[in-house]
């Protein structure tokens, strides 16, 4: 593997990144895209800020995201499972009678 293989270019609240990774380069432009988007956010809320604030806000508001759509997917798994059971219990019914 040459050195140059395996990195992907990105470009990060204006700085440039070269990525070493097995990921599809497309995913991680994406990837990057998202980031430089959630840093652009948090400058503007807070344009004074320096680099490294900036990007620990960016941070929590992913982190945020996160937490969100893993609560979300566990309530979802939580009702289907509950419902699965109570359809369960219809069924054992009908066939009991």
């Amino acid at each position: 593997m040459s050195d140059d293989e395996g990195l992907v270019p990105v470009e990060i609240a204006g700085l440039r990144y070269a990525i070493r990774t097995e990921l599809a380069p497309e995913y991680v432009a994406r990837l990057a895209a998202y980031v430089d988007e959630k840093i652009r956010a948090a400058a503007n809320l807070s344009p004074s800020g320096d680099p490294v604030r900036l990007a620990v806000l960016a941070a929590l508001n992913v982190a945020d995201e996160l937490f969100r759509c893993r609560d979300a997917h566990l309530a979802r798994t939580g009702q289907i499972a509950e419902r699965a059971q109570e359809l369960e219990q219809m069924i054992d019914s009908l066939l009991m009678t």
